[in-house]
């Protein structure tokens, strides 16, 4: 228990802190030439440094490198970065505290995965507290259409898609991840190092070959437009990265998406400050729902599952 509370606390902090920074670095003129393709396989080569320096501080066992185990964690990796990339461009178009509000769909998406992938079983109080999520999260968007005229918005429908779009690979990845980690014999560090220099490979594969971001790095550099705030986008980034990994270790995926939906108070104090962003009645009412998602789905399971459920 003391080791997944500290690092659900960790991952909340780190939540908050990456969208502000995220959206920040997106907002700002003189900081957002960067390419976020870059930052991504940045941070990952930062996870990558990092897990392999805790893997040999483990110490390393002949399990942990396995093809076949490395294999499996290729969906996964590449899923993440996928995710990652399309978290750019929701942040580039939603300010950082809606951001934050409607990343929590990925809540939703994990738990209806945990069912189907994991036999998860989940009672009703669960099941209406993810229907008061979606409910909740759908307000503030709302709160964001209406307000998209005078906020320093750029275009909401495509934040909009991009948000949904890395609810549901977060949610596919996280489960998925979650399946493979649990009762393997590859330690978590070891499935750290698969999924970055996995996801490094396939973030080269999309940046050349899908994206024209290649012919970019080719005549600029692959670090053209980093400044010491892109850097600290990507070290927050990676720290992610390997603390979700502990926390699916011990404690799970839907409560990981919980933990981070923590992060929405200190976004929303800190974008009023950052970003003169205004708190609308409406907003508050779909943070409301979120909140009393979060606290219904945080109790204890003391009535029996829906029948058929699994």
């Amino acid at each position: 228990m003391p080791m997944a509370f500290v690092s659900l606390t960790v991952l909340a902090c780190q939540n908050s802190a990456v969208a502000l920074l995220m959206r920040f670095s997106r907002s700002d003129p003189n900081e957002r030439q960067y390419l976020s393709s870059t930052a991504v396989m940045s941070s990952e080569v930062v996870k990558l440094v990092v897990a392999v320096y805790l893997l040999f501080q483990e110490g390393i066992q002949p399990s942990d490198f396995d093809w076949k185990e490395i294999a499996k964690t290729a969906v996964p990796a590449t899923l993440y970065v996928i995710q990652n990339n399309l978290a750019y461009l929701a942040i580039s178009n939603l300010d950082a505290a809606t951001y934050q509000v409607t990343y929590q769909g990925k809540i939703l998406t994990t738990a209806i995965l945990s069912v189907i992938m994991l036999n998860r079983r989940l009672n009703l109080t669960k099941w209406v507290s993810l229907l008061l999520l979606t409910a909740g999260i759908a307000v503030v968007q709302l709160s964001n259409m209406s307000e998209s005229k005078t906020s320093e918005v750029s275009n909401p429908i495509v934040g909009l898609s991009a948000v949904i779009a890395a609810c549901c690979t977060s949610g596919l990845a996280g489960v998925y991840f979650e399946k493979i980690l649990k009762g393997s014999p590859v330690s978590v560090w070891a499935r750290n190092c698969h999924l970055a220099g996995i996801g490094i490979i396939s973030g080269l594969f999309g940046m050349f070959f899908v994206t024209t971001d290649g012919a970019i790095v080719m005549e600029k550099g692959f670090f053209y437009g980093y400044t010491p705030l892109t850097w600290s986008v990507v070290m927050v980034g990676a720290l992610g990265g390997l603390v979700t990994a502990v926390v699916i270790k011990y404690a799970d995926n839907i409560l990981k998406g919980f933990a981070t939906s923590l992060a929405i108070i200190l976004s929303c104090i800190v974008s009023m400050f950052m970003f003169d962003f205004q708190l609308t009645g409406q907003f508050m009412a779909g943070v409301t729902l979120v909140f009393i998602a979060v606290y219904l789905y945080s109790r204890p399971d003391t009535e029996a599952t829906l029948p058929g459920a699994k």
